[in-house]
């Protein structure tokens, strides 16, 4: 895919453009991790959403965060940076811990739960739930791609 730019009379050819997400790994004390029922297709996953041009990324995972959950987080460290290929999403997941507010739904989530690790990998597809599961190893920052539905080994 290539965008045109117009500069008055002068068209410059562009790459494609990704766009910036956040999320948080949001990990309570007893190693259970939040994770919402997102409203628009019933999938689980760790809350996040579109980066703001005028925000930190640290501003806009603790923005999400609480918009979509009620919780309020520390941001602890980058985790990981994911990319969906299909899509031209980069994602960057930052491990939190919870340091305030109470859990609620939103416009964007049904349901909002602290899962155990299993459960993680229970309910979420292995392309998100991989974010909450490299953000408990803390080796990271992890880099991963993935087609939206299924993970791509990392070539060399």
């Amino acid at each position: 895919m290539l965008l045109y730019m117009s500069n008055g009379s002068q068209q410059h050819k562009s790459t494609p453009l990704h766009s910036v997400s956040v999320a948080g790994a949001v990990v309570r004390e007893d190693g259970r991790l939040l994770a919402i029922r997102r409203a628009d297709n019933g999938t689980w996953e760790l809350p996040g959403g579109i980066l703001e041009l005028s925000e930190s990324p640290e501003e806009g995972v603790n923005r999400e965060v609480l918009e979509e959950t009620g919780i309020h987080v520390e941001v602890v460290e980058l985790s990981g940076v994911y990319k969906n290929t299909a899509r031209g999403i980069v994602a960057l997941v930052f491990r939190c811990k919870p340091s305030g507010g109470t859990e609620r739904t939103s416009d964007e989530s049904t349901a909002v739960q602290w899962l155990t690790p299993e459960e993680v990998a229970e309910r979420m597809s292995e392309v998100y739930a991989v974010r909450l599961l490299d953000a408990l190893d803390r080796k990271g920052p992890h880099v991963r791609s993935h087609d939206g539905r299924r993970l791509i080994p990392a070539a060399g």
